[in-house]
């Protein structure tokens, strides 16, 4: 269980961090990230992510080009440190939802990739990178949250799937893996339409084999939780 955090400020940069306790009796920096945090928060989400969906991954790529477009938002760009160590990482964009029949754009944000250094999972880090930067965004005046992710997981922080919202997807359908959670009440009471991602979440392919030569090279292999993810990004009507 959390406690409240405790605000301190960095002498050296005068960034303010947000120590937490109880995280599983693991004490935890959340902090923004700094641009001397990016190579090694891109092999943390390579390490996080590998074999996990897909043989290999790609969400280091999606993070990297993140970094550089319009939609990125920097003050919900946060890391975790345990000891000093990077062990965790949340990103947030701009996103948007579409009602081509009211002729209507609604901005809302979306958070992904999370990531947790594998040895470190199921520890309360990822929950805890999430709360926190909700409450942050929602201080901030943001709307609502929609995100691609498992609902059996993430109905823990208040999301539910969008159908509830009449909110589909960039092709015109529910998915059971669309979800939304609203930051100020009844944001997505009067908003309906399809879903858009920053096309940053779209992966080059020949940009991206050259950014992966970069990477120290590791073996791709089938796993279950790739068989699960394909049956629940399947899960559409």
């Amino acid at each position: 269980m959390l406690v409240p955090a405790i605000f301190k400020s960095s002498s050296c940069n005068k960034e303010q961090t947000i120590k937490l306790h109880g995280v599983k009796s693991m004490d935890l920096i959340i902090r923004p990230e700094r641009a001397d945090d990016y190579r090694v928060v891109e092999e943390l989400t390579r390490e996080a992510f590998w074999n996990l969906h897909v043989p290999g991954c790609d969400e280091h790529f999606v993070l990297h080009n993140l970094r550089k477009c319009p939609a990125f938002i920097p003050e919900l760009d946060l890391v975790a440190e345990k000891d000093g160590t990077i062990v965790g990482h949340i990103v947030y964009s701009s996103s948007m939802i579409v009602d081509n029949e009211a002729n209507a754009k609604h901005e809302v944000i979306t958070f992904g990739p999370v990531s947790v250094l594998p040895s470190l999972q199921k520890q309360g880090i990822g929950s805890a990178l999430i709360k926190h930067s909700l409450d942050k965004a929602k201080q901030m005046g943001y709307s609502a949250v929609c995100i691609y992710g498992d609902p059996r997981y993430y109905s823990r922080f208040g999301f539910r799937c969008t159908e509830k919202f009449d909110i589909k997807t960039a092709s015109g359908k529910f998915a059971v893996a669309l979800l939304a959670l609203e930051l100020q009440a009844q944001a997505l009471q009067n908003v309906r339409g399809r879903f858009y991602e920053d096309p940053a979440f779209d992966v080059n392919q020949d940009e991206f084999d050259i950014f992966e030569k970069t990477f120290v090279p590791k073996e791709k292999k089938v796993t279950d939780t790739q068989l699960e993810f394909r049956l629940l990004a399947g899960l559409t009507y």
